[in-house]
């Protein structure tokens, strides 16, 4: 039987398990990415285990993140960040050359190869042919350290692609139309491999595209096969000595087959406040809009850019339009300045923002009250933005482009004035890799350099024998890591756990960390009870981390995303699904509840246990589903415990 695409690369990376899926599999790690929100306490991490020097083939760290700074904090972590790289062998990009997955695609990723990254959007390597996976920090310091990465064998899907995008259709109507598909839940334990004759008429940068939002599906990744369209991207590149070719066999076997006409796709826009709330752009035509922003990791390469400069050259953007365009690396933001494409968007009105994150994480350009802002970034969760009672939609660069012109979303189908702009992917692109700092040989007279908002990594204690404590919060369905642990302004304190702490659930109830810290200094444990699709979206392990602080033991959903679920384990909280769903409706807020003998239990390997609602005298049935690993990563109180021994 034949392999695909993603089993030809999990299989020559297999160090334990095999791929039937649904087990246990553990994989050899050839590269690993940081950004500056995650990058600190993965690095405290790593610095903990107590090694000279990281052991992976490569590891890179990113600032691109936290560039606003206001305050010492940021750039004392920035200072860190780069003594830390120089003292134990990290690739080190400076702040200026980039967005870490726009970058790593240019320049550093090498199709067949396994790259783990402190950041949800890492699958964005997918479109060079990369098994490339979003973890929690410390996973990625253990993947540095040379360990193993462990994750579920998954269900291969194939997303069939025949056809071609019509004029004024995108790469990211594509994935829009697959999250309209499969939506943001149920997809846990999957890799979405893109094949058939569509695959060849989209460029690296559009195959990158659609990889990078299939995080907001849940899957663990999304890959193309590395082809003919891949090499002349690397060729460009200046790097095909890296290019191989990697094919999916004729007879290889899917789980699923999923057929998607790319000549029937037509602009899509996900509406607040979900990736997956999926409309037509026809159907928005004539919304007022206050802000447009094009940029993010999703689209803010040299097509996005040029596209977006060809339809406003000569044009002015309407008065009532707040435009920022923000080039997604170093690269992009030259190329586009020698060929005269930045002098046409700065002419028609466009700020040109910094190659950062940005306005994506909410740490600037936040919408007016009540505004419309659409954005080509990759989520619109409320509140993300930075102003909670804006709108934000996520649309293509073109249509994008249109409303800033219109003052209004523009159906491009109808339009007649604005002519469709064709632009393809340079045969070379401009080459400069002096913002990365290669690390020293010898880094014995490296003296890495702290901070006073940088602390030491808490460990958590070891599980105790019995659970006993109270249901700390009782929140819905589509609780996001924002939710959980604000980005934003508050993100500055990522590197401080008992400064962030006080932030934990602030969106949701402002009065949270207050009252967990009187439960845990009380002696009481907390739980947290939650609906669908708790933990979506970024894999900021301090959605974990600060919870864990504060005395959370358990987290009790109806289910529960994958990445949350492994950084929840990572530092020792227990991931509880309900085993009927209506067990939700029988604790309330406040409600006393303990799990007896969970230490035993958990030793013994049973799939469930029992949540004793003391308040309601009731017993609700929780699946316990975890790996042996898994349970002494628990027992020891954490990864971090369980490496360190």
């Amino acid at each position: 039987m034949g392999m695909t695409v993603a089993e030809k690369i999990l299989s020559g990376h297999l160090v334990e398990g095999s791929l039937t899926p649904g087990g246990e599999i553990a994989i050899r790690i050839d590269q690993t990415l940081t950004q500056d929100a995650t990058g600190t306490m993965a690095c405290l991490q790593f610095e903990a285990m107590g090694l000279p020097r990281v052991r992976n083939e490569l590891a890179v760290s990113y600032v691109d993140h936290n560039t606003i700074q206001v305050g010492f904090e940021n750039a004392d972590d920035h200072r860190y960040l780069q003594t830390v790289a120089a003292r134990y062998g990290i690739l080190f990009s400076r702040p200026g050359n980039g967005i870490c997955h726009q970058v790593h695609l240019e320049r550093l990723g090498v199709p067949g190869k396994t790259l783990l990254g402190a950041d949800s959007h890492t699958p964005m390597g997918g479109g060079i042919g990369m098994i490339a996976i979003g973890a929690g920090g410390l996973d990625v310091a253990v993947a540095m350290a040379g360990g193993a990465f462990y994750l579920t064998a998954p269900r291969i899907v194939r997303i069939q692609l025949t056809g071609r995008l019509r004029p004024w259709v995108t790469a990211k109507d594509v994935i829009l139309k697959v999250l309209q598909v499969f939506s943001t839940k149920g997809n846990v334990g999957a890799i979405f491999e893109y094949a058939g004759p569509g695959v060849a008429t989209l460029s690296v940068p559009e195959r990158a595209t659609i990889t990078n939002m299939g995080a907001e599906c849940g899957v663990t990744t999304s890959v193309f096969p590395s082809d003919a369209v891949t090499r002349l991207f690397m060729q460009a590149q200046g790097r095909e000595k890296d290019w191989r070719e990697l094919l999916a066999d004729p007879d290889a076997v899917y789980a699923r087959t999923v057929e998607l006409d790319l000549s029937g796709v037509e602009p899509l826009a996900a509406a607040p406040h979900s990736p997956d709330h999926i409309v037509t752009v026809a159907s928005l035509a004539g919304l007022p809009v206050q802000q447009v922003l094009v940029g993010s990791c999703t689209n803010s390469s040299v097509q996005d850019v040029e596209t977006v400069a060809a339809i406003l050259k000569g044009r002015k953007v309407a008065p009532t339009v707040a435009f920022g365009v923000a080039p997604g690396s170093r690269q992009v933001l030259s190329m586009a300045a020698e060929d005269g494409r930045l002098a046409d968007l700065i002419n028609a009105g466009a700020r040109i923002l910094e190659s950062a994150c940005g306005f994506c994480i909410g740490n600037s350009l936040s919408p007016a009250t009540d505004a419309v802002s659409l954005r080509t970034s990759n989520r619109n969760f409320e509140g993300r933005s930075g102003t909670a009672s804006a709108r934000v939609y996520l649309v293509s660069p073109p249509v994008a482009a249109l409303a800033a012109l219109r003052g209004a979303v523009a159906d491009p189908m109808k339009e007649r004035e604005v002519p469709y702009p064709v632009v393809v992917m340079p045969k070379a692109f401009r080459i400069d890799d002096s913002m990365f700092i290669v690390p020293p040989a010898d880094a014995s007279g490296v003296t890495v350099a702290r901070g006073p908002n940088i602390g030491e990594p808490p460990r958590n204690a070891p599980l105790p024998v019995t659970l006993a404590g109270v249901a700390a919060l009782r929140v819905g369905d589509k609780i996001t890591t924002d939710h959980i642990m604000p980005a934003g302004a508050r993100l500055k304190y990522r590197s401080n756990i008992p400064a962030y702490s006080q932030y934990v659930f602030e969106p949701v109830d402002p009065g949270f960390a207050k009252r967990a810290t009187q439960n845990r200094d009380s002696g009481l444990h907390n739980f947290i009870v939650a609906g669908e699709s708790y933990g979506q979206g970024s894999s900021r392990e301090h959605a974990a981390l600060c919870p864990m602080y504060l005395g959370v033991k358990a987290v009790i959903a109806k289910s529960i995303e994958r990445i949350h679920t492994a950084n929840l384990i990572n530092f020792g909280i227990l991931p509880l699904v309900f085993e009927d769903p209506s067990g939700y409706e029988k604790i309330a807020a406040g409600d006393r509840l303990s799990i007896d003998l969970i230490r035993v239990t958990l030793e013994k390997g049973a799939a469930t246990v029992v949540v004793r609602n003391e308040t309601q005298a009731v017993d609700i049935p929780v699946k316990l589903v975890l790996t042996d690993r898994q349970r002494k990563i628990l027992l020891a109180g954490g990864l971090l415990n369980t490496f360190k021994a």
